[in-house]
């Protein structure tokens, strides 16, 4: 199998992504090859850190990279020599399997779209993200990638959603639920009240509208918004997650006590920040394109780059876009 990864994407690029990239070449089976997009001579200063190389690494040089605030149609057109892009074209030439990127999200959405196209029966591609609660994790789509849906475009995510939940949580038969701002099927916008219905008339298991307290409550297992909720639902969640991660240092420290039933409580609050790490789930695939493509966050570690490539080559060993093709082709 070979992944393609964008070295030049991400607040820490290319070190984090080199050393992810590296540490995966050395230790995650079922890989043939690693491809590290950007500039050479970076990536390979980038190398003497990281001791010895192994083999199955490679560097495709790319002149040019998308910046994080740079207009993604624009950056995309004018930059052709860009590593999102060149990541991308690998994938559309059949030599890469999938493509992972922590750079400009935007970007490499429209590079997918437009250079890998949709698959059939899909009117646009939808990020997925994992997200974490106190029982199991549950699937948020879209995340990102479409600030206005119709309510067949709904549909379609909830399909795509269906079909990772599934194969990457281990999912029977997935619960889904659709955000809206009350549980009645009365309640939301024209657009939530008919994705309703046809979500309730389609052959997944349905669960009905969720609001956002519920999210968390392990109620379903997949969450079906448009991309300008589930941006906002991740961004908050992942603000909040800091935010009570400084208020226990700041209480725990307050008194000697106090530090004391920290060292206590080491353990297990080391147990339950592996559990809301959003390096462990690597990244969020972009699904519904004609390839396989994770985009990761932003300040990627190399940690999290290492499981970016651990899911994308599960992606593609569990055959996703192949089941989803043949999910909407069977009929909803």
């Amino acid at each position: 199998m070979h992944i393609a990864v964008d070295a030049m994407g991400g607040d820490f690029a290319p070190r984090e992504i080199v050393r992810g990239a590296v540490e995966a070449a050395r230790s995650l089976p079922g890989l043939d090859k690693i491809t590290l997009v950007g500039d050479e001579a970076a990536i390979r200063r980038e190398y003497a850190a990281c001791g010895k190389i192994p083999g199955i690494l490679n560097i495709l040089h790319a002149a040019e990279a998308v910046g994080m605030e740079e207009s993604p149609a624009y950056a995309i057109r004018r930059k052709k020599d860009n590593s999102i892009s060149r990541a991308v074209d690998l994938v559309k030439k059949g030599d890469a399997n999938a493509m992972i990127s922590a750079g400009n999200t935007g970007a490499v959405v429209v590079a997918a779209t437009l250079k890998l196209r949709t698959l059939p029966g899909i009117d646009r591609p939808a990020i997925a993200t994992i997200m974490p609660t106190p029982e199991k994790p549950f699937v948020l789509i879209d995340a990102g990638a479409n600030t206005d849906c119709s309510a067949q475009l709904m549909l379609q995510f909830a399909v795509m959603g269906h079909i990772y939940a599934q194969k990457i949580l281990g999912r029977p038969n997935p619960r889904v639920g659709l955000m809206s701002v009350g549980t009645e099927e009365s309640k939301g916008n024209e657009i939530t009240k008919e994705a309703f219905r046809l979500l309730g008339e389609s052959k997944l298991n349905f669960y009905g509208n969720i609001e956002g307290h519920d999210l968390y409550k392990g109620h379903v297992d997949v969450a079906v918004c448009d991309g300008f909720v589930g941006n906002v639902v991740l961004k908050t969640s992942e603000s909040v997650v800091h935010a009570v991660g400084r208020w226990i240092k700041q209480e725990f420290g307050r008194s000697p006590i106090r530090i004391l039933g920290a060292l206590l409580l080491t353990h297990a609050l080391k147990d339950m920040k592996k559990r809301i790490d959003p390096d462990l789930s690597g990244g969020a695939p972009l699904l519904g394109v004609n390839g396989v493509c994770i985009i990761s966050h932003g300040s990627a570690s190399a940690r999290a780059i290492y499981h970016a490539i651990r899911v994308a080559r599960d992606s593609v060993n569990y055959r996703i876009n192949e089941l989803i093709t043949q999910t909407i082709g069977g009929g909803l």
